[in-house]
């Protein structure tokens, strides 16, 4: 990758030296590939000395330090830096979590500690470039400073008190030498895995940076594949092109190989009546009171398409995913183990939520005995994605619910005797589909309702029954409880097993 990039690029640089080196891979007295020894964390600190030592020797004016694992995004990164005019300056760079490459403080041992400052610059609430203790990772020195000439990787400064690693000793000989870190948040720079733990794989390792991949839409090809599933259907309106290929993309990363199942677009009322489509009496949508909307039924039947293929193919399990999600890290496998759990112990399910939106969070979901990260679920919202049995499929299908319609995450919950109107439960009598969640998830969409982007085919539609009645509820600037993103929905963490 890297002799590609100079090949295309070197002409813009001054000097470029390559020094590939196969040997050492790996360190006598490193217990596995993520454990970083003394005798490790010098050999990096020897790399990063030669390259400023070389940057010195041809009067550079800057070096930038980038990690391999570090992914730049703005083409203007290095511009931006420069015009700073600072001695060590970090574009802030993002992560699945809160993680960056800088410190707000540090705690006597030379190690990272929490301040109410990190949060607010991390999420942009504050803008601009900020004085840190720490930046690491990714990050430009100014070498035309003399005070520069002071700042060191290897060998440590000789009052340098702390456990040996190489960002401590450079922060710590940048305060040696009376340079302030700053880091710089005032656009979107790049992203940045999380680092694993020292017992964690390289395969863990390769997962979690795939994650970053998937995230940010740098593509790597993956051979696909279907998890262990019969089949994964994503389905997509046609002219939502743009979803589609955001989608395809991700799951080529993941390796993911999915049947693409064209959704069901708006009808109209003769397409509607031909199909015995009625809406169920006295549904209203909880929140604004409107009656269905055909974005809603176009959606409905869109599963109903899927659950009637599992039955007239008998696919005993299949994956069902919506085309406005994200994946959390380390999807696959995750979803691999808990399957592999479900049939371990003889789980009999149905219906396997990966994601939805909980909604009643004062009430404690159960914990399913025997199985790892997964609960019984109370009424939820959304079907962005699930596990479907061939039986679970069966029961969706016998409940015949095309003449007795209402927005299909308001039948799932009413099918497992969850939903909290009876007078719409009083319409199905048999409610004894065995459902089940994923805890925590590992889906979530794309966007929530206000966020730049947003865009629902099923709030945004026109009801059901009239093609002259707009329900154009999301543009209002309302956030309705199907879309809205909210916070502390997760059950109490499963207590740990003490001997």
């Amino acid at each position: 990758m890297l002799q590609q990039w100079l090949r295309g690029v070197q002409h813009l640089y001054h000097s470029v030296e390559w020094r590939p080196m196969e040997q050492p891979s790996s360190y006598a007295d490193e217990q596995s590939p993520k454990h970083w020894t003394d005798s490790r964390f010098t050999h990096v600190m020897k790399l990063k000395q030669a390259a400023l030592r070389a940057a010195r020797r041809l009067w550079t004016d800057y070096i930038l330090f980038v990690d391999s694992d570090n992914l730049l995004t703005n083409r203007q990164v290095l511009s931006d830096m420069i015009a700073e005019n600072l001695t060590i300056v970090a574009p802030m760079l993002e992560s699945k979590g809160l993680y960056s490459n800088f410190w707000c403080g540090v705690t006597p041992q030379g190690y990272y500690r929490r301040t109410p400052e990190y949060i607010p610059i991390r999420k942009w609430k504050r803008q601009g470039c900020f004085a840190a203790p720490m930046v690491h990772s990714t990050y430009l020195l100014d070498l035309r400073r003399r005070a520069s000439q002071a700042l060191a990787f290897h060998p440590p400064h000789p009052h340098y008190p702390y456990h040996l690693d190489d960002i401590m000793a450079f922060a710590f000989s940048s305060r040696q030498a009376g340079i302030q870190m700053y880091v710089c948040n005032k656009d979107h720079y790049g992203y940045l895995p999380v680092p694993l733990r020292q017992d964690q794989t390289l395969e863990e390792e390769e997962e979690s940076f795939t994650h970053t991949l998937t995230e940010y839409m740098h593509i790597v090809p993956k051979e696909p594949g279907k998890m262990g599933f019969d089949e994964i259907f994503l389905i997509n309106l046609k002219r939502r092109s743009d979803r589609r290929d955001r989608m395809l993309s991700s799951l080529a990363v993941l390796g993911i190989n999915t049947k693409l199942t064209e959704a069901v677009d708006a009808l109209n009322s003769s397409q509607l009546q031909a199909m015995g489509i009625d809406m169920l009496p006295g549904y209203r949508d909880p929140y604004s009171e409107r009656v269905l909307t055909r974005g809603e039924i176009g959606c409905f039947l869109s599963h109903h398409k899927i659950w009637k293929q599992v039955v007239q193919q008998e696919l005993q399990q299949v994956l069902v995913l919506e085309d406005d999600v994200r994946f959390e890290p380390r999807f696959c496998s995750r979803l691999v183990t808990i399957m592999e759990n479900v049939h371990r112990v003889g789980l009999e399910w149905d219906l396997i939520y990966v994601g939805r939106k909980r909604l009643q969070v004062k009430e404690p979901e159960q914990w399913v005995k025997g199985v790892s990260n997964l609960v019984h679920p109370g009424y939820s919202y959304w079907t962005l994605g699930y596990v479907l049995s061939l039986n679970g499929a069966q029961k969706l299908l016998q409940a015949k619910p095309l003449n007795k319609m209402l927005p299909v995450d308001e039948f799932l919950p009413i099918m497992f005797n969850k939903h909290p109107k009876d007078e719409y439960m009083q319409y199905y009598k048999q409610r004894d589909l065995r459902a089940f969640s994923v805890e925590p998830l590992l889906l979530f969409p794309t966007h929530y309702t206000g966020e730049p982007g947003y865009f629902s085919d099923t709030e945004t539609s026109t009801i059901w029954d009239d093609e002259a009645v707009e329900t154009d509820w999301d543009r209002d600037g309302a956030k309705h409880p199907r879309d809205r993103e909210e916070v502390g929905l997760r059950p109490s963490p499963r207590p740990t097993l003490k001997p």
